[in-house]
Protein backbone atom coordinates (compact mmCIF):
# COMPACT_ATOMS: atom_id res chain seq x y z
CA UNK A 1 0.00 0.00 0.00
CA UNK A 2 1.15 3.49 -0.94
CA UNK A 3 1.92 6.23 1.91
CA UNK A 4 -0.66 8.45 0.53
CA UNK A 5 -3.25 5.40 0.79
CA UNK A 6 -1.64 4.50 4.14
CA UNK A 7 -2.19 8.21 5.26
CA UNK A 8 -6.01 8.10 4.17
CA UNK A 9 -6.72 5.47 5.86
CA UNK A 10 -5.36 6.18 8.97
CA UNK A 11 -7.30 9.79 8.49
CA UNK A 12 -10.53 7.67 8.19
CA UNK A 13 -9.78 5.67 11.07
CA UNK A 14 -9.25 8.68 13.07
CA UNK A 15 -12.25 10.38 12.01
CA UNK A 16 -14.25 7.27 13.50
CA UNK A 17 -12.34 7.34 17.22
CA UNK A 18 -10.22 4.27 16.37
CA UNK A 19 -6.75 5.96 17.71
CA UNK A 20 -4.78 2.88 18.42
CA UNK A 21 -5.72 1.42 14.63
CA UNK A 22 -4.60 4.90 13.34
CA UNK A 23 -0.94 4.99 14.82
CA UNK A 24 -0.55 1.50 13.82
CA UNK A 25 -0.83 3.22 9.91
CA UNK A 26 0.94 5.98 10.74
CA UNK A 27 3.65 3.89 12.35
CA UNK A 28 3.69 1.91 9.22
CA UNK A 29 4.26 5.31 6.81
CA UNK A 30 6.87 5.96 9.17
CA UNK A 31 8.63 2.90 9.23
CA UNK A 32 9.20 3.53 5.00
CA UNK A 33 9.57 7.08 5.37
CA UNK A 34 10.59 8.32 8.86
CA UNK A 35 10.50 11.87 7.52
CA UNK A 36 7.10 11.92 6.36
CA UNK A 37 5.76 15.16 8.64
CA UNK A 38 1.87 14.75 7.45
CA UNK A 39 2.55 10.97 9.14
CA UNK A 40 4.43 12.73 11.83
CA UNK A 41 2.16 15.30 12.89
CA UNK A 42 -1.04 13.37 12.71
CA UNK A 43 0.46 10.77 14.88
CA UNK A 44 0.80 13.64 17.21
CA UNK A 45 -2.49 14.59 16.95
CA UNK A 46 -3.91 11.23 16.94
CA UNK A 47 -1.54 10.31 20.08
CA UNK A 48 -3.13 13.38 21.79
CA UNK A 49 -6.64 12.18 21.04
CA UNK A 50 -5.57 9.57 23.01
CA UNK A 51 -3.95 11.17 26.17
CA UNK A 52 -0.56 10.36 25.30
CA UNK A 53 0.75 14.05 25.10
CA UNK A 54 4.40 13.24 26.09
CA UNK A 55 4.54 10.87 23.49
CA UNK A 56 3.01 13.41 21.26
CA UNK A 57 5.78 16.10 21.93
CA UNK A 58 8.15 13.52 20.89
CA UNK A 59 6.21 13.69 17.29
CA UNK A 60 5.87 16.95 16.77
CA UNK A 61 9.76 17.78 17.80
CA UNK A 62 10.34 15.29 14.84
CA UNK A 63 8.95 17.40 13.07
CA UNK A 64 10.55 20.46 14.30
CA UNK A 65 13.92 18.92 13.20
CA UNK A 66 12.95 18.59 9.66
CA UNK A 67 11.26 21.68 9.11
CA UNK A 68 11.71 24.35 12.32
CA UNK A 69 8.77 26.12 10.88
CA UNK A 70 6.15 23.86 10.63
CA UNK A 71 2.97 25.98 11.99
CA UNK A 72 1.35 22.80 12.41
CA UNK A 73 3.97 21.00 14.70
CA UNK A 74 4.72 24.35 16.76
CA UNK A 75 1.02 25.06 17.57
CA UNK A 76 0.05 21.46 18.36
CA UNK A 77 2.90 20.88 20.58
CA UNK A 78 1.93 24.30 22.55
CA UNK A 79 -1.71 22.61 22.67
CA UNK A 80 0.54 19.34 24.52
CA UNK A 81 2.05 21.42 26.67
CA UNK A 82 -1.01 23.45 27.49
CA UNK A 83 -2.75 20.50 28.68
CA UNK A 84 0.63 19.24 30.70
CA UNK A 85 0.03 22.36 32.93
CA UNK A 86 3.64 23.41 30.66
CA UNK A 87 1.77 27.16 29.92
CA UNK A 88 5.32 29.40 29.94
CA UNK A 89 6.84 26.55 27.73
CA UNK A 90 3.29 26.59 25.15
CA UNK A 91 3.25 30.44 25.12
CA UNK A 92 6.77 29.90 23.55
CA UNK A 93 5.22 27.83 20.92
CA UNK A 94 2.65 30.04 19.95
CA UNK A 95 5.41 33.01 19.60
CA UNK A 96 7.30 30.82 17.25
CA UNK A 97 4.04 30.31 15.31
CA UNK A 98 2.91 33.91 15.39
CA UNK A 99 6.24 34.91 14.36
CA UNK A 100 5.95 32.59 10.91
CA UNK A 101 2.29 33.47 10.87
CA UNK A 102 0.95 36.97 12.82
CA UNK A 103 -2.48 36.70 12.08
CA UNK A 104 -3.33 33.04 12.50
CA UNK A 105 -6.23 33.05 14.72
CA UNK A 106 -6.53 29.78 16.46
CA UNK A 107 -2.62 30.31 18.02
CA UNK A 108 -3.72 33.91 19.27
CA UNK A 109 -5.90 32.21 21.42
CA UNK A 110 -4.57 29.30 22.79
CA UNK A 111 -2.05 31.49 23.83
CA UNK A 112 -5.01 33.74 25.51
CA UNK A 113 -6.20 30.27 27.37
CA UNK A 114 -2.63 29.67 28.35
CA UNK A 115 -1.89 33.35 29.47
CA UNK A 116 -5.21 32.62 31.54
CA UNK A 117 -4.05 30.19 32.86
CA UNK A 118 -0.84 31.63 34.61
CA UNK A 119 -3.40 34.33 36.04
CA UNK A 120 -2.54 36.74 33.45
CA UNK A 121 -6.47 37.54 32.67
CA UNK A 122 -5.94 41.26 30.94
CA UNK A 123 -3.41 39.66 28.20
CA UNK A 124 -5.88 36.86 27.86
CA UNK A 125 -8.64 39.11 26.68
CA UNK A 126 -6.24 40.80 24.63
CA UNK A 127 -5.22 37.39 22.71
CA UNK A 128 -8.99 36.68 22.91
CA UNK A 129 -10.16 40.01 21.13
CA UNK A 130 -7.02 39.90 18.73
CA UNK A 131 -8.13 36.30 17.33
CA UNK A 132 -11.75 37.52 17.10
CA UNK A 133 -10.41 40.48 14.93
CA UNK A 134 -9.23 38.03 12.40
CA UNK A 135 -12.20 35.31 12.86
CA UNK A 136 -15.53 36.58 14.38
CA UNK A 137 -17.03 33.51 14.56
CA UNK A 138 -13.60 31.52 16.21
CA UNK A 139 -15.61 29.62 19.30
CA UNK A 140 -12.56 29.10 21.41
CA UNK A 141 -11.84 32.76 21.45
CA UNK A 142 -15.53 33.68 22.31
CA UNK A 143 -16.21 31.66 24.94
CA UNK A 144 -12.79 31.44 26.59
CA UNK A 145 -13.08 35.99 26.46
CA UNK A 146 -16.80 35.43 28.11
CA UNK A 147 -14.80 32.96 30.85
CA UNK A 148 -11.65 35.69 31.51
CA UNK A 149 -14.15 38.59 31.96
CA UNK A 150 -16.38 36.51 34.47
CA UNK A 151 -13.09 35.99 35.90
CA UNK A 152 -11.79 39.22 36.37
CA UNK A 153 -15.55 40.59 37.72
CA UNK A 154 -15.14 37.90 40.28
CA UNK A 155 -11.70 39.08 41.15
CA UNK A 156 -12.68 42.69 41.70
CA UNK A 157 -15.91 41.87 43.38
CA UNK A 158 -13.73 40.04 45.74
CA UNK A 159 -10.50 42.45 46.20
CA UNK A 160 -12.68 45.16 48.58
CA UNK A 161 -13.83 42.20 50.72
CA UNK A 162 -10.36 40.76 50.94
CA UNK A 163 -9.08 44.66 52.14
CA UNK A 164 -11.89 45.04 54.27
CA UNK A 165 -10.82 41.62 55.91
CA UNK A 166 -6.93 42.89 56.17
CA UNK A 167 -8.04 45.81 57.74
CA UNK A 168 -9.72 43.97 60.79
CA UNK A 169 -6.55 42.34 61.20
Amino acid sequence: MRNSSLLNEAYGLCEEGEYILAIEYYDLVLHKDPDNVTALINKGVTLQNLGKHKQAIKSYDAVLKLENDSIDALVNKGTALHTLGKYSEAIDCYDKALKLQPKYAIAIAYKGLSLGELGFLNEAIKCFNESLRIDKKYDIALDNKKIALELLRENARLKPKLRKSTKKQ
